[in-house]
């Protein structure tokens, strides 16, 4: 798992991005946090220069753990569901745990197999029509609805590829969260903050949901005026949330 490392004098800080993204979207959420913190982008297995790497979502958080070390995670949909992975395989190396945008997976093993099905045929559009096309389809849904193009960043997305994409679906989408994980946020001792956004009702449902599983350690906020890609659409609503978690 390839990653870039921007030196700073307060904590270490590990930023995970979403499905189809590379580190290269968190570029104006790290500026933020650079003055303060050692700011650490990934690229998560199946994208950007990790397009090789094949893994679930355990063996995928190993490797975020071993590139990471000791942090704060931060992550987002998918990269998410990786740094939730990570917090309790290996709590020691997450001093504290940001979600955006998060599950802990699909309670229903029968809707379980039905979005890994979804995420099948998902993957073989991408290897029949090529990543510009799906990228472009992928960005029109409604999900994505209060991105606009000038920070959806296409250009970065564009540097998947068709085999890493699909092989991310495969391995590591939200149907292959089996058995789902809320019977075990319990064990999350560190802090934990949940973000959904404002106008992201479904997330914001599951947010609470997270939230309220983890215990008192956990917080549940929504991020003011934006949807599911909340710190793409207004950074810097995101970093007013970030920053006093990171510092506290």
């Amino acid at each position: 798992m390839l990653h870039a490392v921007t030196e700073g004098s307060g904590r270490r800080v590990v930023l995970v991005h979403g499905f189809t993204q590379t580190g290269r979207s968190w570029e104006p959420v790290a500026a933020g946090l650079a003055a303060q913190h050692e700011v650490v982008l990934v690229d998560a297995p199946g994208h950007g220069r990790s397009a090789a790497v094949r893994t679930g979502l355990w063996d995928g958080a190993a490797l975020l753990g071993e590139v990471g070390g000791r942090a704060a995670y931060v992550g987002y949909s998918m990269g998410a569901r990786l740094a939730l992975h990570l917090a309790l395989a290996d709590p020691q190396r997450v001093e504290r745990l940001v979600l955006l945008g998060a599950t802990a997976g699909i309670d229903d093993a029968a809707e379980r197999a039905a979005r890994r099905c979804a995420d099948e045929a998902l993957a073989a559009r991408i290897e029949a029509d090529g990543v510009d096309a799906f990228l472009r389809a992928w960005l029109a849904q409604p999900l994505f609805s209060g991105l606009a193009p000038e920070v959806a960043g296409l250009e970065a997305r564009l540097a998947n590829t068709a085999e890493g994409l699909a092989s991310s679906l495969r391995l590591a989408g939200t149907g292959t969260v089996d058995p789902p994980l809320w019977d075990r946020l319990g064990e999350l001792a560190m802090p934990v903050l949940v973000l959904a956004g404002e106008h992201d009702p479904k997330f914001a449902a599951l947010g609470q949901r997270l939230a309220d599983g983890t215990g008192t350690n956990a917080s549940f906020v929504t991020v003011p005026g934006t949807g599911h890609a909340a710190h793409l659409e207004r950074p810097d609503a995101f970093l007013n949330l970030v920053e006093p978690f990171l510092d506290g």
